[in-house]
């Protein structure tokens, strides 16, 4: 292979044959994160619910029967790679299960730490591949909540207008999912690296995708604001330099080095103290249940990476300072429960603030590191329950995993299983559910 910075099309000066500018061309699809009226407490009160002006359209109805009988005072959220699907193809029962639970009026979300699809794509492919009628109202992936920073906040100055670098499997594709989130100025690691092909020395991994996607940086040396990791990356080398490169930078101005780093009278020995951007990632997840017979690594590899260069950079003196989205953290789950009220109220078709909050949420997962420590360990404001229950289809199995860490309320072969005991517990009027 030829070395990168030997291409017509990528050496020098960026060609503008290629190269779009770093604003959206043309409308996006609006997109609904969270939506409705405040959260009434239980025993009294109310949390304010979050309201975004980016809204999620639904690029389908949503298949609920009205005529059924009232949603009871629980719901479920699933996890989806390992409990919903393996490799693509539905679990047996799981499209009954989520039938079962549309059919009859019991609210539920599908909470996945996978990413790297903008929502409406992510809902229409399961859709068909489930075979069940699904919306965006009630599914969050591991990016999802992202969306919350690109608007001001207290405490907190919106991303909106800011320089963001984004990074994944198909960074072109997390662009995308970024700008239809509001982000206006979003960045890749191609961009980068082709305005600045000595910032990588080596023959690039993916050469002809970043020749593709590439667009010019608003400026030769532009200021960062924040990092984004959207899902697993493919080219580990490129991404972790360039990320050191910010995080030892000079108020996230690419191409400086900060004066503070290193420096033993300051706190944190200077390391990350001098306005650089706040990194985030998406999801924890060492592992996740794919084709292959045994677990694969996930984004958590990528980070456990990213933080052992970077204590090596910094000689141990100081730990990587970072945001992480995605299951087991509480700040999705809260995310998540704001999401299951709204969608609760809309399938009632009562007003927000007029329900009460759900008395309990199942939470079915395959992964006692991230769905079921984050079941256990979330305290909802508004006092609902979340209890986990651990599925035998996925990343956990007692021949290789033995006794979980986390331990569930209690395991199961399956989605159908895990349904068929909260019903039970619950004492579920309704029609029968029975696991196969």
């Amino acid at each position: 292979m030829k070395p990168f910075r030997g291409r017509i099309l990528l050496g020098g000066k960026p060609s503008a044959a290629f190269l779009r500018p770093h604003h959206p061309t043309t409308p996006l699809t609006p997109i609904r994160a969270v939506s409705g009226g405040p959260v009434r407490r239980r025993g009294g009160g109310t949390l304010p619910s979050v309201r975004q002006s980016h809204k999620f359209s639904v690029p389908r109805p949503y298949s609920i029967d009205h005529k059924g009988p009232k949603p009871p005072p629980f719901a479920f959220a699933f996890d989806i790679d390992g409990v919903l699907l393996h490799v693509a193809k539905p679990i047996p029962g799981a499209t009954r299960t989520l039938e079962y639970l549309q059919k009859h009026n019991i609210p539920f979300i599908l909470l996945t730490n996978g990413g790297g699809k903008h929502e409406i794509d992510r809902v229409a492919d399961l859709s068909d591949r489930l075979g069940v009628e699904l919306s965006t109202d009630n599914f969050i992936q591991s990016h999802t909540p992202f969306q919350e920073l690109v608007h001001d906040s207290p405490g907190r100055e919106g991303l909106r207008d800011k320089n963001v670098l984004v990074t994944g499997s198909d960074a072109a594709k997390c662009r995308a999912i970024a700008e239809a989130y509001g982000f206006r100025h979003v960045i890749t690691p191609a961009d980068i690296l082709a305005a600045h092909p000595a910032i990588w020395p080596f023959d690039p991994l993916m050469e002809a995708v970043y020749a593709s996607t590439a667009r010019p940086l608003p400026n030769p040396d532009p200021k960062i604001d924040a990092m984004f990791v959207f899902n697993d990356p493919r080219d580990w080398a490129l991404d972790i330099q360039l990320i050191c490169d910010l995080l030892l930078s000079r108020r996230g101005v690419l191409g400086t080095y900060s004066p503070q780093n290193g420096r033993a009278d300051l706190p944190n020995s200077g390391w990350q103290r001098d306005g650089q951007p706040a990194l985030y990632f998406s999801n924890p997840d060492l592992f996740w249940s794919a084709a292959y017979h045994q677990p694969r690594f996930g984004q958590g590899a990528f980070q456990a990476a990213v933080a052992g260069v970077w204590g090596e950079i910094t000689g141990g003196a100081a730990a990587l300072e970072r945001t992480v989205m995605g299951k087991p953290h509480g700040r999705t789950y809260a995310f998540a429960e704001r999401v299951l009220h709204d969608h609760r109220a809309d399938v009632l078709g009562v007003a927000h603030e007029d329900l009460e909050p759900l008395r309990r949420v199942y939470m079915v997962g395959d992964n006692p590191a991230s769905d079921i420590r984050g079941a256990n360990e979330y305290a909802s404001p508004v006092g609902t329950k979340w209890t986990s229950v651990l599925v035998r289809t996925g990343v956990w199995s007692p021949e290789r995993g033995g006794k979980p860490k986390y331990t569930p309320e209690v395991i199961v072969d399956d989605v159908a299983a895990a349904v068929s005991w909260a019903l039970e517990r619950e004492g579920w009027s309704g029609s029968s559910f029975r696991a196969p």
